[in-house]
């Protein structure tokens, strides 16, 4: 068996260890990615291992909360951990949606343990193009 050291991932996993897990009071950080496509607004969280049922997706006002749950296996009585390297606990992810978002009508789809999130730009933020109308009765005004 081949083992590679890395001091880094030790030092993250002694990290983990005396933090401890994600609770609902103080949950483990969620990576994510944001960026805009076309006319919405798509947002990508990590969540692999967890159950679309233990994911919760909250908007309140311009706050959009993402929590999820990760729970260990369930192992029979005669398993024997010999390393436990994936984290466990609760992951919590807090997003302040712009004023330009259409919060009434975002979509999410759970995909290969990636939750997906499209939000709508809202119509009044999309670029119009404005027209300059003609006065036809424009009075001069001599001095």
């Amino acid at each position: 068996m081949l083992m590679r050291t890395d001091p880094f991932r030790e030092l993250d996993r002694l990290a983990q260890q005396l933090t401890g897990s994600g609770t609902w009071t103080r949950p483990s950080a969620m990576p994510m990615d944001a960026y805009r496509e076309g006319d919405e607004y798509v947002v990508a969280f990590d969540v692999p291992g967890v159950s679309p049922e233990a994911i919760d997706i909250d908007v309140e006002r311009n706050m959009l909360t993402v929590k999820a749950e990760r729970r260990p296996a369930v192992k029979a009585d005669d398993v024997q951990m010999d390393l436990s390297e994936r984290p466990l606990g609760v992951f919590s992810r807090q997003i302040v949606l712009a004023d330009t978002l259409d919060t009434e009508h975002i979509t999410a789809d759970y995909d290969a343990g990636v939750l997906t999130l499209r939000i709508p730009i809202a119509e009044r933020a999309k670029p119009r193009r404005i027209t300059i109308g003609q006065e036809s009765s424009r009075k001069q005004i001599s001095g």
